[in-house]
């Protein structure tokens, strides 16, 4: 029953952390997969699904586990149990995982989990951000025959995505490339209706939007948008980049690259106040 879920679910990012921290962990033990399986009563092929995040471990396992690798830290105790309970525990984007690349689930759970996001967008304006109508023009010019229902639960899959900004978490940093302000995708009615929600929900306390204009030239992410996830412990901080190939996910010190990037992008863009102003003199440009 549990191998069925996990092969259902697939490799999240919840269990490959998991499984990532308890082979490092196992490693600095000295211990080998056979010692590991051993202790569990399971053999080294199970431990070794474990660590690739194929099967993430239950809390009871993490406990023993952290026991045998002579793990006595309580914080990080504490944090590998609650990451092994967050690799089980259902959300409302399990529902979707048959509609939606694997990738973008990923995604609708980690901003669930920040505490804050940075994004730059040089292509189209973000999902959490996009009107109903701009989103359906976006998803019929990316797919050349999606169904009508796959169009309305993509749709709907979004649309509770951006319930997340109700709170006051995460707060949310977006700089917008002009260009993505331009581009009337839809067209004109559907594009000045989306620039002024971006004027509406840039009102929201931990809502910040400002724009990167042409006029600023070269910058410093020339091959095109991403964000970066600020995870409470005990989640690192994750960059994600969205690709035709799928989603890309990196940490450590990828991430911290492009941590440099969003900043040296934020000093080139307009403070928020004018780039809202910008916004709604494009939208006014619309008619």
């Amino acid at each position: 029953m549990e191998v069925t879920m996990s092969a259902r679910r697939g490799v999240t990012l919840r269990s490959q952390w998991l499984g990532k921290q308890l082979r490092e962990l196992r490693e600095a033990a000295g211990l080998t997969l056979k010692d590991a399986g051993d202790f569990l009563q399971r053999d080294a092929s199970t431990i070794s699904r474990v660590e690739a995040g194929i099967y993430p471990a239950r809390s009871t396992e993490v406990v023993a586990l952290l026991g045998l690798y002579g793990v006595a830290d309580e914080r990080q105790r504490d944090g590998l149990v609650r990451l092994s309970q967050d690799a089980w525990q259902s959300g409302w984007w399990d529902a979707y995982a048959d509609d939606v690349h694997l990738g973008i689930v990923d995604n609708a759970w980690l901003e669930s989990r920040a505490e804050g996001i940075r994004s730059f967008d040089a292509m189209v304006v973000p999902g959490l951000l996009q009107t109903r109508d701009y989103m359906n023009a976006i998803m019929r010019a990316a797919d050349a025959e999606p169904s009508e229902e796959q169009i309305r639960r993509w749709i709907e899959f979004r649309l509770i995505r951006q319930q997340v900004l109700a709170s006051n978490l995460p707060h949310l940093v977006m700089v917008l490339d002009e260009s993505v302000l331009r581009r009337p995708v839809g067209g004109s009615r559907i594009m000045r209706a989306q620039l002024e929600r971006l004027v509406d929900v840039a009102r929201q306390p931990n809502v910040e939007i400002r724009v990167l204009p042409q006029s600023s030239g070269a910058h410093a992410s020339p091959d095109g948008s991403f964000k970066v996830y600020d995870l409470p412990e005990p989640y690192p901080t994750v960059a994600y980049v969205s690709s035709p190939a799928g989603a890309i996910y990196a940490e450590a010190e990828q991430a911290r690259r492009l941590m440099l990037k969003f900043d040296a992008i934020s000093r080139d863009s307009l403070p928020s106040e004018k780039s809202v102003e910008f916004i709604g003199a494009v939208a006014q440009e619309l008619g």
